[in-house]
């Protein structure tokens, strides 16, 4: 179980990259005072916080109704993830775990940033969702492994809220260069952790096409020899 939640900490900590998103916030929030700074903060993680709940447990039907198997979504999710991390190691910005050039310039001419783009896609983007819904899936039937993991979503939110809050500090703390690396050495844990998703899929996939192979008894290979 302790291994389990880390990890999920350690995967959704690194999709929602709260130091990543800390100079977007100043950009975005450069001529609000610090009261109303901390109102869109506070906004934009309890929106982002529904959405991640939203989408653990909702999603996990949305996927049962569509056919679509844990495998599938694994390595699904898994290369989504894989093109974020691309995206954080060389500092690209393709929408998945940022915001484009677009839609950057369409925020600066909104009053309310709250929404969009700070709960999504910078929060709660589709890196994050898709991080939920596959860590949610694992641990299906089990309440206390639920539980924990939506402490876990809680938590990276929390953290979120107070980076937002800390905002101007912990810019000039890192600075440029030291939010670069940081967003680097994250991107090459995430890249990892969406490698994982990937060779779990495929291990998935290759051992249920396999299943009846590995069967001893003629009937479970072959229903027909049963009869």
């Amino acid at each position: 179980m302790v291994n389990f939640l880390a990890g999920a900490f350690i995967t959704l900590f690194v999709i929602i990259d709260p130091f990543g998103v800390i100079p977007v916030f100043i950009a975005l929030t450069r001529g609000n005072s610090k009261a109303q700074r901390a109102k869109i903060a506070s906004k934009a993680t309890i929106i982002s916080l529904i959405l991640l709940l939203l989408f653990a447990f909702v999603g996990d039907y949305l996927l049962d109704s569509l056919g679509i198997s844990i495998p599938s979504f694994r390595i699904a999710g898994g290369i989504l993830l894989l093109l974020a991390a691309i995206d954080m190691v060389v500092a690209r910005h393709s929408g998945i775990s940022s915001t484009t050039q677009d839609e950057q310039r369409e925020a600066l001419q909104r009053d309310d940033i709250s929404v969009f783009p700070l709960a999504i896609p910078l929060i709660a983007g589709p890196g994050a969702l898709v991080s939920a819904v596959i860590l949610m899936r694992e641990v299906e039937g089990d309440l206390i492994m639920q539980l924990g993991l939506i402490a876990v979503l809680v938590l990276v939110v929390l953290i979120m809220y107070v980076c937002l809050l800390l905002a101007e500090p912990l810019s000039k703390l890192l600075g440029v260069t030291g939010s670069n690396v940081l967003g680097r050495v994250f991107g090459i844990i995430l890249a990892a952790l969406a490698v994982q998703f990937i060779i779990d899929g495929l291990g998935q996939s290759v051992g249920h096409i396999l299943k009846p192979w590995n069967s001893t008894q003629p009937s479970e290979k072959w229903p027909l020899f049963g009869k």
